[in-house]
Order: C-alpha cells, then sequence, then structure tokens
C-alpha cells in the first residue's frame, strides 16, 4: 500500500513537472525580446539605485502582465562616470547590440552628448536623472523634475523672509550651469538679486573650495543656494563651511532638490554640518505599495552590494522603477514583430557615425512613451512634451539628526504648511507665517537678515559733497591740530541718527569729493555715479583686495550722504532710501508792502458784503418810503424829490444825521432795527480799517512763472543744480537765466531786481528755501511748487540690503524727537520772522460775519409791509373791491384803483388831522376880508415845510408852502397857478377843504362830519 503511494506521489510530481515546463517553454516561443541599453555610473551609489529598481521594475511588471508578448532583454553599460565613456557606451548599444531604446545616462552632461546620436538613430533616450532643464531633443525623456521646476520654490522662500540678495554656488558643468538663467529670472520676479555667483570646478581640493568660502566670507550677502551634482562635492563644502565658521548665526544655507533628495544617505559627519540647512526635496505620496516596495528594495540591494550599509530609497529610484515601467508599456504597445533596426552602410567601427543604424520604430516607440499613463511608485506618471509634469516640492529644514518638512510649494498655492487641493484657495503664497518653525545655522531662531558687513573690518566709506561751508546741510571743515576733515551739518546728523537706531552696527567714515588740492571733485551727479562705479566692478574683487582698490579707485564709495535729491535719471544708477527732507522745488520772490494802496479803504469789507450793504440801504428807504408816503409830507411831492428823499434818509442813518421825521408806528420799527445793524456794521468797518492801516501787510512782488516768462524777467538757480534742467524745460531763454554760488548772493541778486541786473526770483528745492527764508524771511516769500521731487535721500548701490533697513531707520527717526533736535540745532529759524502759516493781515469782513443782522433787518421789513399793507386793503376795501361800475370791474382795475388810493394821502392820520385844525383857526382869524384882497401863491421851496398851514397874512396876501401834493395834484398844478391872481369870494373852511380832497370821494364827507 505505501509502495502504491509512493508511486502515485512520484507520477502526480511528475505531471505537474512536466506540465510547467512544457508551458514554460509554449511560452517562451511566444516571447518577443526587445533589446534596451541602460548607462550608468555603476560605481556611484545612485547608478547602482537605478539599476536594482531597473531590474526589480521588469521583474513586477512582467509578472502582473505574463500576457504581454514583448519582454526587454536590459544590455548595462557602466560609463564610469565620463562623458566619453557614456557617448561610447551609447554608440556601441546602437550599432552593434542594435537597442530600440537607452535608460540613462545618468548625468547631464553625459545625457548631452548621446542625446546627440539617439536623435541621429532615432532612438528614445528614457533618463531618470539628467535634470538640466538645457536637454531638449524630440528623442529625450525626462522622467524626473526639471531643474527649472524649483527655482520658484527657492524664490517663495526667498521672498518670504525677504532677503534681496542671494549669491549661488554651483559645479561648473552642464548640470550646474543649466539652472542658473532660470535661477536669476526667477529671483528677479520676487525683487531680488544675484550680484555673484560662485562656481566650484568639479575636481576642486579642499584647499580651491576653502578659497572660495573665504572669498564669500568677505562679501556683505550671507544667504547662499547650493546647486551640485556631486555628492562627494557638496559634502566637502558643507564640510569646509563648517570649519571656518559660515555654519553659524547670520548665514542662509538653501540647496537644491539634488542634494536635498540625498540628505538621508550621506554621512552622519556631513548631516552634523549642514545643521539649519534649508532645502527643496521633491514630494511623492507615501502609499503602501510604496512602502512594500521600500522594504522589497532595501532587501534586494543590500543582497546585492553588502559594502553599502547607510542606504535609503529616495526619489531618482522611484524614477528609474517608473521609467521602466513606462518603455515596457511603450514597447507593448508598438509590438515586437517588427522590433529591429535597419543598418545603413553597417559598420564595426565606433568611430564611424555615418554607418549608423536608424531604428525603424523609433518614431512611434515616441509616440507611444507621450501616450502612457499609470500611477507609479511616484505618483501619477504622464510625459508633457518630454518630461513629467511639474509637480510638488517639499522645504525642508536639517535640525538634529533629522530633516523636517516646514512648508509645501506648489505651482497654485505657493508656501503651505499643509499640501492642500489647489481648488480649495485662489491665493499664492509667499509669506513666511505659512511655513512652520525653522532653525537656523548656529541654533538660532531668529531669521537672519541675509546679510552682514564684511569680516574683514573694512569700513563703510560714505562720500560727501564738498561745499562752500555756508550750507547747513553738509559742512566740511579742516582741523589744522590733527590735519583731519572734520565732516557734520544736517543731513550727516540725520545719517548718525538713523545708523545708531540700525539693530546691529555697522562702521563707517566720511569721505569729501575733493580733490587733492582741496577743491570739489565735480558736482552731485558726478559723487553719486561714484557709487555706481565703486560696485560694477567684480564685487568679490572689491572686498577681497579693497586696500589696493582704495588707491587705484580714489573717489569710488559705498555711499553718499548729503542733499542730494531722489530724481529718477539718478535712480538708473543708484538706490535711494526713503527721503528724510520734504520735497519740490519752489520759487522764491520779493515782498511789497500792500498798505501803500488807494484803495484800501475798501478792504476792510469784501466785495460781497458792500454789494449786500447798498442793496439793504436802498430796500429799507424803499420799505421807509412805502410806509410814510401816505401819511408823512417829507415822503410827498415830485417823483424825483421823493427817491431822492428816500435813498438820503437811509444812508443817512449811517452816522444818525436823518433830518426827516417818520410817523408810522411800522415805519419806526424798521428803523429801529436798521439802526441797530447799520451801528454793528460801521463799528466793525472802523475796526478793521484800522487793522489794515495800522497792520503790516506784504505781498509777493510776482505771483505767476508765466509772467516771468512772459515780460522775459531774469530768474536765479543755485550752482550745480538740477534745477536749471527744469528752468529750461519751463521754456525760460538762456538770457534769463543766472546762478548764485550761496545765500548771501542771492540776496543780492534778488535786492537788485531783474531791471537792475538781478535777478526777479530764485528757484530752488524746498529745503534750501526754507533756510533762506529763515535768514532774510522779512524781504522774500515762497510762492509755490513749481515742480514736484521726491526730496533728498541717502545713495547706496543697487541691490544694497542696506537700504530697506536704513528706509524703515529714517521712519523711526523722522515720527520722533530726535528730528526735532536735530532740525532745531541745524535749521533753526530766525525767531523774529512771522509764522508763515499766519496771514500778515486781517481777513475782510463777509456776509458770513453778518448775515444775521442782516436776516433780522429783512424780517422786520417784511413784517412791517406785510403788518400796513394788511392795514391799508383793509381800511380802502370798499373803493378798491366794490366798483362803482360793475361792469367795468376788472383785476387791473382793482390795481389801478387801489395805486391811486395808496398815492393819495391819508387825512386820517394824525398829521393831517392837525392841518384840518390850522384851517379852522384861519377862517376865523381871516373872517371879513374881502375876496380882491387876498392874493394867493403857491410857491416849492427847496426843503419842504412839515404841513401846509397858513404861514402869513400881511398886504392883504396869503401865502401856502405846500409840497404835500399828491401826483394827481400836481398834474393840474400849472392851470390852478394862471388863476392866482383872479378874486374870489370868501370861501369857507369847510369848502376849502372840500375842495381840496373833491378827488377822495366819500372820504370827504366824513372828514367834514368829524369837523363839525
Amino acid at each position: 500500500m505505501r509502495e502504491a503511494t509512493r508511486i502515485a506521489l512520484s507520477l502526480f510530481f511528475f505531471i505537474v513537472t512536466s506540465g510547467r515546463i512544457f508551458m514554460g517553454k509554449a511560452q517562451n516561443k511566444t516571447f518577443i525580446p526587445v533589446k534596451v541599453g541602460v548607462i550608468l555610473d555603476l560605481d556611484t551609489w545612485k547608478g547602482r539605485m537605478g539599476q536594482s529598481c531597473i531590474k526589480m521594475a521588469l521583474s513586477d511588471f512582467y509578472a502582473s502582465n505574463s500576457h504581454y508578448k514583448t519582454r526587454l532583454v536590459l544590455d548595462t553599460r557602466d560609463s564610469k562616470n565620463d562623458v566619453v565613456e557614456a557617448a561610447v557606451a551609447a554608440l556601441y548599444l546602437i550599432k552593434n547590440t542594435e537597442v530600440q531604446a537607452i535608460i540613462g545616462p545618468q548625468n547631464s552632461m553625459q545625457a548631452n552628448f548621446v542625446i546627440d546620436l539617439g536623435e541621429k538613430a532615432q532612438v528614445p533616450l528614457i533618463s531618470f536623472s539628467a535634470t538640466s532643464p538645457s536637454l531638449r531633443s524630440e528623442y529625450f525623456f525626462r522622467v524626473a523634475q526639471n531643474d527649472s521646476a524649483q527655482v520658484k520654490a527657492i524664490s517663495a522662500v526667498v521672498k518670504a523672509f525677504g532677503w534681496k540678495q542671494v549669491v549661488p554656488i554651483y559645479i561648473d558643468n552642464e548640470y550646474g550651469e543649466g539652472i542658473i538663467p532660470f535661477l536669476i529670472d526667477a529671483l528677479q520676479d520676487v525683487d531680488a538679486h544675484v550680484p555673484y555667483r560662485s562656481v566650484i570646478a568639479p575636481l576642486a581640493t579642499d584647499d580651491k573650495i576653502s578659497e572660495e568660502l573665504y572669498k564669500l566670507m568677505t562679501m556683505q550677502i550671507r544667504v547662499f543656494i547650493v546647486h551640485m551634482s556631486q555628492i562627494n562635492l557638496s559634502s566637502w563644502l558643507f564640510t569646509k563651511a563648517k570649519e571656518i565658521g559660515m555654519i553659524s548665526e547670520g548665514y542662509v544655507w538653501i540647496v537644491t532638490s539634488e542634494i536635498a533628495n540625498y540628505l538621508s544617505s550621506i554621512e552622519p559627519s556631513v548631516f552634523d554640518s549642514m545643521q539649519g540647512v534649508l532645502g527643496v526635496k521633491t514630494y511623492f505620496p507615501k502609499t503602501k505599495e510604496l512602502e512594500n516596495f521600500a522594504v522589497r528594495w532595501k532587501r534586494t540591494f543590500q543582497k546585492e552590494n553588502p559594502n553599502i550599509t547607510n542606504v535609503d530609497l529616495n526619489v531618482f529610484g522611484l524614477w528609474a522603477y517608473d521609467a521602466a515601467s513606462a518603455l515596457a508599456t511603450a514597447v507593448e504597445k508598438v509590438g515586437g514583430e517588427n522590433l529591429g533596426s535597419k543598418q545603413m552602410n553597417a559598420s564595426s567601427n565606433l568611430i564611424d557615425l555615418e554607418t549608423i543604424g536608424v531604428s525603424e520604430n523609433g518614431p512611434e516607440l515616441c509616440k507611444a512613451l507621450l501616450g502612457v499613463r499609470f500611477r507609479g511608485l511616484s505618483g501619477e506618471f504622464s510625459l508633457l512634451n518630454g518630461k513629467i509634469k511639474s509637480s510638488t516640492f517639499q522645504i525642508i529644514n536639517v535640525n538634529d539628526d533629522i530633516e523636517r518638512v516646514v512648508a509645501f510649494w506648489t505651482p497654485e498655492n505657493g508656501l503651505r504648511r499643509k499640501l492642500m487641493n489647489s481648488a480649495n484657495t485662489n491665493s499664492y503664497s509667499t509669506s513666511k507665517n505659512d511655513l512652520r518653525h525653522i532653525t537656523w545655522p548656529g541654533d538660532i531662531d531668529l531669521v537672519p537678515k541675509g546679510w552682514e558687513i564684511p569680516t574683514s573690518g573694512k569700513k563703510l566709506q560714505i562720500g560727501v559733497p564738498l561745499t562752500d561751508g555756508s550750507s547747513k546741510f553738509v559742512q566740511v571743515t579742516h582741523d589744522h591740530s590733527t590735519n583731519t576733515k572734520q565732516v557734520s551739518g544736517y543731513s550727516i546728523a540725520v545719517f548718525d541718527a538713523v545708523m545708531e537706531s540700525l539693530p546691529y552696527a555697522i562702521r563707517y567714515e566720511f569721505f569729501p569729493f575733493e580733490k587733492p588740492d582741496g577743491e570739489s571733485a565735480g558736482t552731485l551727479n558726478d559723487l553719486v555715479y561714484q557709487v555706481y562705479q565703486g560696485v560694477s566692478k567684480n564685487l568679490h574683487a572689491f572686498f577681497l583686495f579693497s586696500v589696493t582698490l582704495d588707491i587705484v579707485l580714489r573717489y569710488r564709495f559705498d555711499a553718499v550722504v548729503g542733499d542730494t535729491t531722489i530724481i529718477e535719471n539718478r535712480s538708473r544708477y543708484v538706490d535711494f532710501t526713503l527721503p528724510y527732507t520734504e520735497s519740490g522745488v519752489s520759487m522764491v520772490v520779493p515782498l511789497q508792502d500792500r498798505r501803500k494802496n488807494a484803495w484800501v479803504f475798501l478792504k476792510p469789507l469784501s466785495l460781497d458784503l458792500w454789494i449786500t450793504s447798498v442793496c439793504f440801504f436802498v430796500l429799507i428807504g424803499f420799505v421807509v418810503w412805502l410806509l410814510e408816503h401816505r401819511v408823512n409830507e417829507d415822503f410827498r411831492g415830485l417823483p424825483s424829490h421823493q427817491i431822492a428823499t428816500s435813498i438820503w434818509y437811509a444812508f443817512s442813518t449811517m452816522v444818525f444825521a436823518q433830518r426827516e421825521i417818520v410817523i408810522s408806528n411800522c415805519a419806526r420799527f424798521v428803523v429801529i432795527i436798521w439802526v441797530f445793524v447799520v451801528l454793528i456794521l460801521t463799528q466793525s468797518y472802523t475796526a478793521s480799517l484800522a487793522s489794515f492801516l495800522t497792520v503790516q501787510q506784504l505781498q509777493p512782488t510776482v505771483s505767476d512763472v508765466n509772467q516771468l516768462i512772459k515780460n522775459g524777467e531774469k530768474v536765479g538757480y543755485q550752482k550745480d543744480s538740477f534745477v536749471l534742467d527744469i528752468l529750461k524745460q519751463m521754456k525760460f531763454k538762456d538770457f534769463q537765466l543766472k546762478q548764485y554760488n550761496s545765500m548771501d548772493e542771492c540776496d543780492q541778486l534778488l535786492s537788485k531786481g531783474s531791471a537792475n541786473g538781478g535777478i526777479a526770483a530764485a528757484f530752488d528745492e524746498s529745503p534750501y528755501i526754507k533756510l533762506f527764508l529763515g535768514k532774510y524771511c522779512s524781504k522774500y516769500i515762497m510762492v509755490s511748487s513749481v515742480f514736484k521731487t521726491n526730496g533728498f535721500g541717502f545713495v547706496f548701490p543697487i541691490g544694497s540690503p542696506l537700504v530697506a533697513d536704513i528706509s524703515r531707520q529714517i521712519l523711526n527717526v523722522t515720527e520722533g524727537e530726535k528730528m526735532k533736535e536735530i532740525e532745531s540745532a541745524w535749521l533753526q529759524e530766525n525767531t523774529n520772522c512771522p509764522d508763515p502759516n499766519t496771514p500778515d493781515f486781517p481777513p475782510s469782513l463777509s456776509v458770513a460775519s453778518f448775515w444775521g443782522l442782516f436776516l433780522i433787518a429783512g424780517v422786520a421789513s417784511l413784517l412791517a409791509l406785510i403788518f400796513s399793507v394788511a392795514i391799508f386793503l383793509y381800511k380802502e376795501r370798499q373803493h378798491i373791491f366794490i366798483p362803482s361800475n360793475p361792469e367795468d370791474d376788472s383785476i387791473w382795475r382793482r390795481i389801478l384803483q387801489m395805486f391811486r388810493i395808496f398815492d393819495k394821502k391819508d387825512l386820517s392820520s394824525h398829521m393831517f388831522r392837525k392841518k384840518t385844525m390850522s384851517f379852522r383857526d384861519m377862517e376865523s382869524s381871516t373872517h371879513g376880508i374881502h375876496a380882491n384882497d387876498v392874493s394867493t401863491r403857491m410857491t416849492c421851496s427847496p426843503r419842504p415845510s412839515k404841513s401846509t398851514t397858513l404861514t402869513e397874512i400881511h398886504s392883504g396876501s396869503l401865502e401856502f408852502h405846500d409840497s404835500g401834493m399828491s401826483f394827481g395834484e400836481y398834474s393840474n398844478f400849472n392851470t390852478n397857478v394862471g388863476q392866482t391872481s383872479q378874486l374870489a369870494p370868501p370861501v369857507p373852511s369847510e369848502q376849502l377843504i372840500r375842495n381840496e380832497n373833491q378827488d377822495q370821494g366819500p372820504r370827504t364827507s366824513e372828514i367834514e362830519h368829524k369837523s363839525t
């Protein structure tokens, strides 16, 4: 039984084994081998990792796709880290092995040569580690991040911390130089500059590296970006940097992805020398598949390379894995039956490039590669224009024994603490608040400012203009006891205060811009240009050999302090700080006294008040006439007489000299109010006129620049000032322009005047004019600003890191008490001068000061008129509104009737009651006198009497003075005068009164009844 069982089991295993062998043979018969070359530096750890990942990728790919007909057959060649070896290997693979594609080469220098061979043979090249952006070909596929993709992440970090100058340190080869143009452009976009580039040779010795680092130490810049492809070279660089003290407080080191991706695999001693370093590292998502592969890869790699212990899989291994998988997928799409090479004049001579074979399937394979889409170990895989899409970067910080992720960077969102979907935000961030805590070199938490004073101890050389000694801004004096130059002045004091307020110490020294003989070496423009020339030379040579250059470049300065105006043409060559003085070009002209004016008596009141006052005088006269016309003989008579009386009465109230007596209570009410208004108005006028006549009233002789140009007046400007160009732009002729060297000379020219060889006006910058007026405030005045400037600023080289800090401190100083002390010490004005903000003459009185009084007078007049008219209409309602003939009734008739009645005397008034009594007395005293002995003569005296009375009875003559005629009575006056010589019978007093008022209708009987 046991024997039978043993036989059965043996037979079963035989059948199974035979079946597997048979099936394997069957499958082998259907496989199509496709030759693929691999070019790597097998003596480097990147090359060995890449080779291992490629093999594992193909093994995993065909294990999961066993039904595929094609199989990639690898032919690996060692380029031995040499460009020529890589080219020879590629040529051998193309001509002899007849490969359909090549994975590699490993670095950008090798790829630059191999690309030409692949393009000629139409053989696709797939590289997972050649990252130089200068590599381009339709047969070159980069399954790695282009180096130019990370420059935006680097510039975002630079902008986040406000660094203005950066020095790149890169290897001197195709790889190192490829990123520089893109890096500089990205930095310029964030207002950062690259004044110097540090280039390290691939085979540089320790001494050469140390020499370059010492050179960097002599510069102000403290932000360095390291871009190298060789791990050994970058390791030496950081080791030496730590030895000489450059991995310390104040320094900033940023490494590109080539170094950051290998940080986990470098030696612990090198890692320790990189404490505080920032890095830009390629991000790839952590997945379960990736974790499993990493474990398998490490086990396999250590089995193949037992001598290498400190290994960690990085993104280059993942790209190698995905590159092999993508190539296998593309080959399967193309098919393998016709995958071969068509030889053209084939030759075994590797140097004979004319006989290189051309792949028939190369174009199709390239097209297939562009269409490959899958999710690989490094993330979503797809090729766009022969390269993978830009992805996310991590910003890492080396701290202790680990590399910490402080931020993520994406093209859509910029810097973020956490990786987020681009759909969740619409803003691109470059804020340092979006970064986690960073430990900087020297184990410092304080963010480095990015620059320092060079360690050589060289003082900043500050150029100052040489003045004539009268300037308050910069004064250069010679100390004979020490034989040195002493520099002082307003600008110097402000600069010293600003430098003292900086949070760090800067040593500097002032140097006058003068010739050996003590004369000025040029204008302010020449002095400013010295700063530009000083930095236009090789920057590192300037700092390293400063002792020599101080002799050769005698007038090359690090900065300029003085009365240097910020203007556009200067800003092309240098940077200015914020201004520390007011700005603008203004005109100063002589003053003249306005008291010498024949019409000064009109000045106390403004034009609107004069007009308003006159109108109210006329109005009050008219109102009084309306109120007094029917009851007062003084306001009756000829039309011209009535008008003159009304106006005379109103204006006589100014001096309270009116002789006419108002009778009606309404008129008295109006006059009382108006007299009160006139009293206040006249008293105010008197006080204001006294001020105008006693207070000095100065005004400029010229107030318009165009007037100077039109009249051909001469104007002045300060010597060597840019104001001359402004005056020429304003169309001043050359003969109109005169220069002056000092304030005293300017005073002399202005005192002479343009007609006497002087000038009519002087043009200068506001700070100079402020000083000038402080000395001659009683003679001149600043009229207006004619040109806008940005004030005085301190000059520094373009891109100087000092500009931002000094500008901030200028704001602190100018807004504090320190600035007041400096101005008091250097720009103290004449205390006897009047305040320019206070007018030197009192303002004219306007309606705004009296509108309340005029309102009261107007309302009082209106109320009086309304009251008077209402009484008049009520008394005369029967004559106005009830017509005697209804057929003739109309609106116009009523209006005319109202005016006729208004024009007549109101005999019911107190004035005319007295007149009636006078006639009765006359009748009794003249009873019995014959009519022939009475001669009536009516005359118009120059001034009318108060009433019509019997004034004289003598020689048989009766004389009346009656100027109180109505307009109707006056029309019949001439006719009646002709009849005065005729005798008439005696007339009773009642009849006399009736005849006088015969045109007043029913009112006559009313009066007669009252008299009886």
